[in-house]
């Protein structure tokens, strides 16, 4: 394999080598570009050879350069957001050109990359995509541009903290979405030990972002495994167009009227700086920095949740014995009584029999006979006194002993006295346990040297860390981890060469759900002859033998046997809690992760399209990546081994025009992970233009993504211990000998205890559950969709698409139960759904200009086939979303503003931490700005969710209301 890949990458480097000689026979084609009006320069205008990929943009001065093999005549583009594209022929004289643009906006000429790995007009993209320009991202109403990608046209958002958000298009949204591919220049964004991207927690500064493209939809022909549903591509500005020193400052506050907790209003502050210089256009340098603090969004949803159902249920803690809140943790323990009772029988039985030397076999029967001498018929609950005399029947240092069996011996002795009920601990809010005080700290430096005008090495290093909550199969404080992404790269205006590393360290991050839990068994273990269940179930009995109700008498045991349990702000809590946080799950009994999971990443392509004068179009490219998994058996089964994946890949691209009226494009790619059989993806995309500035797309699009690296080798303990994820790889079953003593399945068990809860335990309900013979396999999808995008004038652009998806070998997750009929063990395992799951949706977009006023509107739609009942529907995605807008850049001289409205419909969340229902919700961002030309200043003063009204992204996750915020930005 290694073989192979060296022999592609020798391959590229000689195609480099030939499209340096002819980069050699170049002309250099040079300029400045100038506001018309107030004859100051314009940067990050584009400047391209028209019907070529050939171009550059203008820098802080207004100055292009670039190398090109064309020769005279030939025609230039030069466009800009917010000014009239001018079309200029260009003769013998090629340097020191001048352009000079007039404010009057065109729709739809903003350049592209993301669509087909090459520039191209967005009105000419084969496939749909959505862009934010470095000019649209000054005037965003978000209080970041990673917010305003929920204004996109069919994107989602779950936000699970202020800082941790996943994107996600068209369906089968999740927490952590694997299914979403996310760059940051060219690095793939994702933390390598959770195979997605954390939000922007570590990316890029607000300060430092040149474009955004988003492509929804399958784009592995192209970009390789994953990203199946979508992919992001964020870049940077470089150290060449956008000089000098910038930076932001930004207060506001949150937490205004909330009711879900007691904080009371909160401060929010944010600072951002950029320093960029470059010297005789030859070495470039800059470096940013980016920091974050502010009081988190709050998850305090205390409805009862029946997890063995997966539903909602009623009644809360004072009602429910065996309540189960969604954000309280530590009650996920739960025992029944009768077994317990059973169990704790037998363990005191053997224990009289083994203090007594053997005289007394079996305390139950030897207490049958002391109540039978003492006429205390059978099945009757002896008094107090009856209780007392009967002990005269023992040795007396055995009688202590006797004494605290009595309330389980009678419970046992009278049909009904204790109920076949389940019983949870007491457990704790989400907000003592979690790390509310959110903070990001981000940075990233580069240096650039530039061989050529068109030949440039980078090098870079991004890294960032924080304090945020995620939500998984529990709610994890991820406090204090870090990621560093590192970067050598060489690109030219065909090609590119780049190795890169992530270096994902988890910190002091740990599990809130096994932090309760662990709390509860450090003050007192639930089992054993004094444990809590013991202390409940006993003082139950007892209560129930004095004539309390049952409310009452459950009311009773835990009262007794939550006495002295450790309250949040005492000195035994914060003890406990610091002792449990700082030791790592697994054999030593706490919360903390040590995760320091690595991947390595080698990639290059070349485009041929300029050495074959564009006949046509032709792009290759080979990548190459390692995980080396580390976590000490904290999350991955690597307690006593070393873990690495290897995946490896290359594509091949050619497009052809046929006249001005077509294009087609056909791609393929073959990818190979270490685990898995090779997958081929191929692409076919068509382009019609029916009219000026005006085209139809086809697209024909596959993708496909391998088990993440938790999808595999994953062996964590969840749910406070009650339930173990484990990998779906062959080696995992057979550790848990689930070929052979198999699990049941969760719909089986369910059944099975609600006959056991009806005094008729039924063992014939079960169903065993057989793995795949074919073992875990990568999940592949294909994709058709249809689109128009065009300029009804050039005021007017319209944009749609409908698409079709068919899964196959979906990866879900089965739920088990091993050794239900005793002490069940649930497991949850990745595995292939045997059906096609199939998927479809549309959306629609207009912008409009009139005047000073810039209108925008958006709908999506999205819709699941019918599938079969065993496939946990996890689609997770509202059917109808709606955005609408309008903004001025300059409603008045140096006064803009922007509005956005936000509304989309109910919809089931489904999620292995719970399931529920999501309300519609909408909302309103909004900011007004003003220039200060004289001091290069703009002040913003705005808000997301104005108005306040409280809403959740997902079930589960926070409650978020508005944020408001001043901010100061100089030299933007």
């Amino acid at each position: 394999m290694n073989k192979i890949f060296t022999k592609v990458i020798f391959m590229l480097f000689m195609l480099l080598a030939t499209g340096l000689a002819v980069h050699a026979q170049s002309i250099v084609v040079s300029g400045t570009v100038t506001d018309k009006l107030t004859k100051e320069p314009i940067p990050g205008v584009s400047v391209t050879v028209k019907g070529k990929t050939i171009g550059s943009s203008t820098d802080t001065k207004g100055q292009f350069s670039f190398s090109t093999t064309e020769k005279p005549p030939f025609t230039l583009l030069v466009s800009y957001i917010g000014f009239t594209t001018v079309e200029r022929e260009v003769s013998s004289n090629t340097a020191n050109l001048t352009f000079e643009l007039e404010s009057g906006a065109i729709l739809g000429q903003e350049v592209v990359v993301s669509a087909s790995r090459t520039p191209e007009r967005i009105l000419e993209s084969p496939v749909s995509v959505e862009r934010i320009s470095s000019s649209q991202l000054k005037e965003l109403p978000a209080p970041s541009f990673y917010d305003a990608l929920n204004n996109l046209k069919g994107v989602e958002m779950s936000t699970q903290s202020l800082t941790f958000k996943s994107v996600n298009t068209r369906g089968f949204n999740a927490n952590g979405n694997v299914r979403f591919n996310q760059y940051i220049d060219g690095m793939d964004n994702q933390a390598p030990g959770l195979n997605f991207s954390v939000g922007n927690i570590v990316g890029l500064s607000e300060l430092d972002v040149d474009n955004v493209e988003l492509l929804p939809g399958a784009a592995s022909a192209l970009y390789g495994a994953g990203g199946i549903n979508g992919t992001l591509l964020m870049t940077s500005k470089n150290p060449y167009q956008y000089q000098g020193a910038s930076f932001m400052y930004k207060a506001g506050i949150n937490h205004v009227d909330d009711n879900n907790t007691n904080q009371g209003v909160q401060e929010f502050k944010q600072l951002d700086v950029r320093l960029a210089k470059s010297w005789n256009n030859k070495f470039g340098f800059k470096t940013s920095f980016g920091f974050l603090q502010a009081k988190d969004w709050a998850a305090t949803d205390t409805r009862n949740f029946d997890r063995t159902a997966r539903q909602l249920k009623g009644g809360d803690r004072s009602s429910d014995p065996n309540y189960d809140g969604i954000n309280v943790y530590g009650d996920e323990i739960s025992q029944n009584m009768l077994n317990v009772t059973q169990s704790l029988n037998s363990g005191i039985i053997a224990g009289v029999n083994a203090a007594s030397g053997g005289a007394i076999p079996n305390i139950q029967t030897s207490l049958n006979g002391a109540f039978t001498a003492l006429g205390v018929a059978a099945g009757v609950a002896p008094t107090a006194a009856q209780q007392a005399a009967a002990l005269g029947f023992f040795p007396a240092a055995l009688r202590p002993t006797i004494q605290s069996y009595l309330p389980f011996y009678v419970g046992l002795r009278v049909p009904g006295l204790l109920p076949n009920q389940f019983v949870s601990r007491t457990g704790y809010a989400e907000s003592d346990l979690v790390d509310y005080d959110t903070k990001s700290l981000k940075t990233s430096t580069s240096l650039h040297y530039k061989f050529s005008n068109t030949i440039e090495a980078i090098a870079q290093a991004n890294w960032g860390t924080g304090t945020s909550v995620y939500t998984g199969t529990d709610r994890y404080s991820l406090r204090n981890f870090s990621i560093g992404q590192y970067k050598l790269e060489l690109k030219g205006q065909d090609f590119f060469l780049r190795g890169y590393t992530t270096q994902e360290r988890s910190g002091e991050a740990y599990n809130a759900t096994i932090l309760g839990t662990f709390i509860n068994e450090a003050w007192k273990p639930s089992g054993g002859l004094t444990g809590w269940y013991a202390q409940y179930i006993g003082n139950y009995s007892a209560a129930k033998q004095a004539g309390q109700t049952d409310a009452a008498a459950q009311a009773f045991a835990r009262s007794q046997a939550d006495m002295g349990r450790l309250i949040p702000g005492t000195a035994g809590y914060e003890t406990a809690k610091d002792a449990i946080t700082k030791k790592t799950i697994g054999p030593a009994n706490g919360a903390k992760f040590n995760d320091k999971t690595n991947l390595f990443h080698y990639e290059g392509m070349y485009n041929f399209s300029n050495v074959l004068n564009n006949v046509v179009e032709l792009q290759v490219g080979a990548s190459y990546r390692d995980y080396f998994l580390h976590s000490d058996g904290t999350i991955f089964d690597d307690a006593t081994r070393d873990i690495t994946i290897s995946e490896y890949g290359a594509f091949v691209q050619m497009g052809k025009k046929f006249g001005e009226k077509f294009k087609l494009t056909v791609a393929g790619r073959y990818d190979k992970s270490k685990n898995f059989e090779g997958r081929v993806t191929p692409r076919v995309t068509g382009v019609w233009t029916v009219a000026p500035n005006n085209n139809i797309r086809a697209s024909f699009q596959t993708g496909y993504r391998n088990p993440t690296t938790q999808d595999q080798y994953i062996d964590l303990a969840v749910g406070g211990g009650s339930t173990r994820l484990i990998g779906g790889l062959p080696e995992s079953i057979n550790k848990y000998a689930l070929n052979t003593n198999k699990g049941v399945t969760s719909a089986s068990y369910r059944a099975f205890v609600a006959s056991a809860a009806a005094g008729a335990p039924n063992p014939a309900l079960l169903q065993a559950y057989t793995f795949d013979a074919e073992g875990l396999r990568p999940e592949s999808v294909k994709s058709f969709e249809l689109g128009y995008k065009g300029l009804a004038n050039s005021k007017l652009l319209i944009d749609g698409y409908v698409y079709y998806n068919i899964y196959k070998d979906f990866i879900g997750g089965v739920e088990l139960y091993q050794n239900p009929t005793t002490t069940a063990v649930k497991f949850n395992v990745p595995v292939n759904i045997s059906e096609e799951v199939k998927s479809y949706g549309a959306a629609f977009g207009l912008d409009y200009q009139i005047g000073k006023f810039n209108f925008n509107g958006n709908t999506s739609y999205n819709k699941l086939s019918d599938v079969s009942p065993t496939f946990d529907n996890n689609f997770n995605t509202p059917e109808w979303r709606f955005n609408a807008g309008v903004g001025s850049r300059e409603i008045v001289k140096n006064f803009g503003f922007n509005v956005q409205y936000r509304w989309q419909d109910t919809f089931m969340w489904s999620s292995t931490f719970a399931t529920g229902q999501v309300p519609s919700y909408s909302t309103f961002d909004a900011q007004v700005n003003l220039k200060v030309p004289s001091v290069k200043s703009v002040i913003k003063l705005g808000g997301s969710n104005v108005l306040n009204k409280y809403y959740q992204t997902s079930f589960g996750n926070p409650s978020v209301g508005a944020l408001y915020y001043l901010s100061y930005t100089f030299n933007p």
